[in-house]
């Protein structure tokens, strides 16, 4: 028999996971396939599990960890089931935090790509890929005019053409993005993708209100069925934790042309996304980063102090030589 206490915390379990599960459109419904939340054991507990692991991440029992916070680490977690709907969303609880109060990095991104499972100097992930890129950066490696405050959420579409630039944040290269403060909150902090018409939108909920917030959106955004869900972050001279805590994907309604047509040869592009800001040319000596510019100081502070020490010996040795003449 069912006893009075187990039946109150089986209802409060249910309203847990109500609550921290976000609305999403009443004309879709979740794809089991493309979702991942707790209990994780059971999730990577057999060899045919539709989620895997690549280079540096772990699975505890609260999360799963891209990266440690620390220093040259890169890790992966890719769903191994191709995308056959042509319209989705996906919500993606997350957290990012670690020890660094002013120097850290780099952040992570989602992925919708034509090859899984690569590994190279994007956030972890190849360079050139196939797809769409959801940046989640935290760390502004360019310091000249194309700067904009971090951390920072921004898209990129690509049909293995188009080099990242990370020493400039990808600026050439987005379609767009905004400023969002989702680092080291205490809060829950969750990104929304939704891709539906060939219209993507990005919302986020970092402020714990249950309440999705408008980050940008782009039209024209053409992709391809069949293609992978992923995450993956990487960590160099400057490192953080990266969590994936949760995973929901919802297949959205398509109309019945849309559904029907064979969308897999569509190469990815996004012709009427603009980027952000004009390419310019930096000036000379705006390439430094924050970490340049701290050694440089450190360095400075280092040739004074020895500059002064130098002068001290110097001085107290001629006027020791003075009082021997007289």
């Amino acid at each position: 028999m069912v006893s009075i206490s187990n039946i109150s915390c089986l209802l409060f379990i249910l309203f847990i996971n109500l609550t921290n599960e976000q609305d999403h459109d009443e004309n879709s419904f979740e794809i089991r396939e493309h979702s991942l939340n707790r209990p994780y054991p059971a999730v990577f507990s057999t060899a045919n599990s539709y989620w895997h692991l690549v280079g540096n991440t772990i699975v505890t029992d609260r999360y799963i960890r891209l990266t440690s916070d620390s220093q040259s680490k890169a890790g992966g977690l890719w769903n191994m089931i191709p995308v056959t709907y042509p319209d989705w969303e996906m919500h993606v609880h997350y957290k990012v935090h670690g020890s660094g109060k002013e120097l850290f990095g780099d952040g992570f991104v989602i992925w919708y790509v034509r090859d899984p499972k690569l590994t190279g100097p994007v956030f972890g992930y190849a360079d050139y890929f196939h797809g769409l890129a959801i940046i989640m950066d935290t760390y502004s490696n360019h310091n000249g005019p194309h700067n904009h405050a971090h951390p920072y959420i921004s898209a990129m579409v690509n049909n293995g053409s188009l080099h990242y630039d990370h020493d400039r944040d990808g600026t050439h290269t987005i379609i767009s993005g905004c400023e969002s403060p989702f680092r080291g909150r205490d809060t829950d902090t969750l990104v929304a993708i939704r891709y539906q018409n060939d219209r993507l939108t990005i919302s986020t909920d970092i402020e714990g209100k249950n309440v999705w917030k408008e980050c940008f959106t782009a039209s024209d955004v053409h992709l391809p069925t069949h293609y992978y869900f992923g995450f993956s972050a990487a960590t160099g001279d400057l490192s953080d934790n990266h969590d994936i805590i949760s995973v929901h994907t919802y297949q959205l309604d398509s109309d019945e042309k849309r559904h029907s047509e064979d969308r897999r040869s569509i190469i990815p592009n996004a012709p009427g996304a603009e980027p952000e800001r004009e390419h310019t040319d930096d000036p000379k000596g705006s390439g430094w980063s924050a970490l340049k510019i701290f050694f440089l100081i450190i360095f400075l502070i280092i040739v004074c102090v020895g500059v002064g020490v130098g002068a001290y010996y110097y001085m107290n040795n001629r006027q020791y030589q003075r009082t021997r003449f007289y």
